[in-house]
């Protein structure tokens, strides 16, 4: 590959990844995902002589727990709380009624719906379900602080990789 398209597939790779750090925080687009996938994008286009196998088994590792960040922080913010596991199933349950009718801010707003009627059921306490509630509003938040923070280590991983070549 010559430096100008080595450049090129660089740009291009960084403009992927940049959507990604930005997804971590935007839930609109897969953040992680897209980070994994622009490091599989260079390592194909440059022949997986500085991201190979490994890396990316690696990469792929963290993008799954980031990916799923928000059900298991945004859970045990939930528990934290004060939720029973009942009610954290009713907040995925709407979670995804929210999801599927009114995108991600539905679902954001569905789970937290989910897990207050859920505790109201089964507490009879307003306070009480508002606090398991917000334990998982909190949790959510966390969530992406630790999306935003493992995507940042892929991408420093790939950067390392790809500044010490082959």
């Amino acid at each position: 590959m010559t430096p100008a398209q080595n450049t090129l597939v660089l740009v291009v790779t960084g403009l992927i990844m940049f959507l990604g750090i930005a997804g971590t925080i935007l839930p609109i687009l897969p953040g992680t995902v897209l980070i994994l996938l622009g490091a599989l994008f260079y390592a194909v286009v440059e022949g997986f002589q500085a991201v190979g196998w490994p890396t990316l088994l690696v990469l792929t590792a963290l993008a799954a727990v980031a990916t799923t960040a928000d059900i298991w922080v945004g859970g045990l913010g939930a528990r934290a709380g004060g939720a029973s596991g009942w009610s954290i199933v009713a907040g995925m349950v709407g979670g995804l009624v929210g999801l599927l009718f009114f995108n991600l801010p539905g679902a954001v707003a569905g789970t937290i719906l989910g897990v207050l009627i859920g505790e109201m059921i089964r507490v009879r306490d307003w306070r009480k379900a508002l606090k398991a509630g917000g334990g998982w509003a909190a949790g959510w938040l966390l969530s992406v602080v630790v999306q935003l923070s493992l995507g940042l280590v892929m991408v420093a991983i790939f950067a390392w990789q790809v500044w010490q070549g082959p």
